[in-house]
């Protein structure tokens, strides 16, 4: 069985982060599957998503460490070829990737204690995202 549905959400880019654990349990919880996995997709070349515990140190480690990776002000060919000023972003989502496949079982999401579900705009404006969720396995 396969369970489909999606997250749509407002951003204000700029390595905006995000705890999309709680809606993530609820379309796991509607979809009535009881072992299996939920695939969580951003269909975006500036976003990200991967897990981290969402905690204030830990998500400003986290920026710091892509200021430091791919810093906004460098120069990039994709800013030149384009004019729009996100090759830092581009990188820095390819880095992470755009999708997460976690484990279902007995109903549950399978994650640590401290794990939460995090996605990540780098782009350098706000956006609407829109993120997509697949449920497939054994239902209840």
């Amino acid at each position: 069985m396969i369970y489909s549905h999606t997250i749509q959400f407002d951003t204000h880019g700029n390595t905006d982060m995000i705890d999309l654990t709680d809606r993530v349990v609820r379309i796991v919880n509607q979809s009535n599957i009881h072992n299996g996995a939920a695939v969580i997709f951003t269909p975006s070349a500036t976003s990200a998503l991967t897990t981290i515990e969402y905690e204030s140190g830990a998500l400003k480690d986290l920026k710091r460490l892509f200021d430091e990776l791919a810093p906004e002000d460098r120069d990039y060919f994709h800013n030149a070829r384009w004019g729009d000023y996100n090759g830092h972003s581009h990188l820095r989502a390819a880095i992470i990737g755009p999708s997460l496949s976690i484990p279902i079982h007995a109903g549950a999401l399978i994650l640590g204690t401290w794990q939460q579900i995090l996605f990540i705009d780098f782009d350098n404006r706000p956006r609407q995202r829109e993120i997509f969720v697949q449920v497939q396995g054994e239902p209840a």
